[in-house]
């Protein structure tokens, strides 16, 4: 990685990875971690990635799945629920 170092001993060596973000979303960052209680702007990073890869929101294919769907219905060619229970025959009653 460019413009890494890293700190530590051991197989959990600290690396600090720097990237480039607008002022106006680090401010935004800096609300955030700031108003939600942790330490430093880095610990908020940290867990917010965390976070991510531990529990992804969407993965490429679902994301893929999802702008194919909405390329359906912008064209029409989707169905209302109770269109669908009717032509395969799931109603409730």
């Amino acid at each position: 990685m460019s413009g890494t170092t890293t700190e530590g001993n051991g197989d959990d060596e600290i690396v600090t990875v720097n990237f480039k973000l607008t002022e106006s979303f680090l401010d935004e960052i800096d609300d955030t971690w700031q108003g939600r209680g942790f330490n430093s702007r880095s610990e908020f990073i940290r867990y917010t990635l965390r976070d991510a890869v531990e529990f992804p929101t969407f993965d490429r294919d679902e994301l893929i799945a999802l702008l194919g769907a909405e390329e359906d219905v912008r064209e029409g060619q989707t169905m209302t629920a109770d269109e669908a229970r009717e032509r395969f025959g799931t109603d409730d009653e």
